[in-house]
């Protein structure tokens, strides 16, 4: 339920962010232990973006406070995960 310039607008990106993450994840867990890095630090600089994307949309009254609590919590776990994952391979 988002007013159509916001859908096509900063959603949009913020969409195609999640998929870009889940691409280089998925690529990462398939590649061989010492060529994993790139992909996981490239993700992690995604991630980081996406919380950006996710906070300009609270900041603009897009998302309520409810929602961007959620998805900034899935995002803290998600952070973690992939740093986790770069500590483990280096």
């Amino acid at each position: 339920k988002l007013p159509k310039r916001d859908k096509f607008g900063l959603f949009a990106k913020m969409e195609n962010v999640c998929l870009e993450i889940m691409d280089l994840t998925i690529a990462a867990s398939l590649e061989q232990k010492n060529n994993k890095l790139p992909s996981l630090n490239l993700a992690r600089i995604k991630i980081e973006a996406l919380k950006r994307f996710f906070r300009v949309a609270y900041e603009l009254n897009i998302v309520s406070q409810k929602k961007y609590i959620e998805f900034e919590t899935d995002l803290q776990e998600l952070s973690k995960m992939a740093n986790g994952w770069i500590k483990y391979l280096r």
